[in-house]
């Protein structure tokens, strides 16, 4: 297991899933099998080097990938690993005939095809239509806690504030050919899944677990790993795991997430350890804030994290930063946040950027074409 702890600044580890599309045509191809088995050849030596917080990995469909960093203290490093692991993505994608593009859906037609895994194939069994339809990249960022009462605390005190986290993030807004009216539709996609979306307050590990537990035991989730909270305890690493964002073209965009995730971690965690309560908000008022930012993205209203009254999306956004400012001053992300949140409000989220592809262009065969070059660093 990699080593997450550190003195006085939060370890973060970034998942991306990532699309596999044909070279020529744009439309997402079955080739992950083969890139793994390129990939395995090597595996032993990075593993040896980096720890299993850094990989490549299956998805659930055999036309996407996911990559894992291993835990940093500095977001430079961050940047430099969702790089590297890109570019390793792309290399091996491009042997097989395809490239990799970094989308929350595919903009061209797809028919999703199960990765061979037995796993996935008892979830195809057991929820149809849901899982053989379910093609979505997002990106999950895991933060250091440095126990699960801690970790519980924090998930009680950021639910108010991830959907700003997927109106700047989202990056989906195009599905089999057509838009969707949602700027993240990959959002849409996942509650579908009975586990899935905001939670209510917890209060405690042990009513945190009688949940999960309740869950599983229902007999309606397949194991642990099922649950899909927008904020939950890793079943794997001591982090909270945030899974609300969809997954950035842009690594800087990405690296803002990852940011923002650390300092609202940090700051919750804070409240915690004082006694602030969370804030009273009805988990449903969560669902309709998430709908909306789903929805919208950053073009229309947001739902205020503090009382859920709409209010234009950057006085959102804004709200949010001013409300971990500190944190990001402790871990020395201040600058890079303000900067990155300047250029998001200005040009636009992943979504904006698709859409403003389509519009010049009218093919999405362009649209993916640009996602390419953006995924891989060379049209910033």
């Amino acid at each position: 297991m990699p080593s997450w702890q550190t003195e006085n600044v939060r370890t973060v580890g970034v998942e991306e899933e990532l699309l596999l599309v044909d070279a020529e045509s744009g439309r997402p191809r079955s080739v992950a099998g083969r890139i793994l088995r390129q990939d395995a050849s090597r595996r032993e030596e990075r593993e040896a080097e980096s720890g299993p917080g850094g990989s490549l990995e299956h998805e659930l469909q055999q036309q996407q990938v996911e990559t894992g960093t291993p835990p940093r203290t500095l977001m430079g490093d961050i940047e430099s690993d969702l790089k590297s692991w890109r570019q390793t993505a792309i290399t091996l994608a491009r042997r097989a005939g395809a490239r990799v593009i970094a989308s929350g859906t595919s903009p061209l037609p797809v028919e999703p095809r199960l990765f061979r895994d037995p796993r996935y194939e008892r979830m195809a069994e057991r929820f149809g239509i849901t899982t053989n339809e379910h093609l979505t990249c997002a990106c999950h960022v895991h933060v250091s806690v440095s126990s699960d009462d801690e970790g519980v605390g924090v998930i009680d005190r950021i639910r108010s504030w991830l959907h700003p986290l997927l109106a700047l993030s989202a990056n989906s807004p195009f599905w089999q050919g057509m838009d969707t009216g949602y700027a993240s539709f990959r959002s849409q996609a996942m509650a579908r899944w009975p586990s899935a979306g905001p939670t209510g307050v917890f209060d405690s590990v042990a009513a945190y677990r009688e949940l999960v537990a309740g869950m599983v035991e229902s007999g309606v989730l397949l194991d642990e790993g099922m649950v899909y909270f927008d904020a939950r305890l890793s079943h794997r690493y001591p982090t909270v795991e945030i899974r609300v964002p969809d997954v950035c073209a842009d690594t800087r965009d990405a690296v803002l997430v990852a940011a923002l995730c650390r300092a609202l971690v940090d700051t919750a965690a804070a409240e915690w350890a004082a006694g602030e309560p969370p804030l009273p908000v009805r988990t449903a008022m969560l669902r309709i804030a998430s709908w909306k930012a789903s929805r919208h993205g950053l073009d229309d209203d947001l739902l205020d994290p503090r009382d859920l009254r709409p209010r234009p999306a950057r006085e959102v956004i804004e709200a949010l930063v001013e409300h971990v400012r500190p944190a990001l001053t402790a871990n020395g992300d201040e600058a890079l946040v303000d900067q990155q949140i300047d250029e998001v409000l200005a040009r636009g989220n992943g979504a904006s950027r698709q859409r403003a592809t389509l519009e010049r262009t009218g093919q999405l065969a362009d649209v993916v074409a640009e996602l390419a070059r953006v995924t891989a660093g060379h049209d910033l």
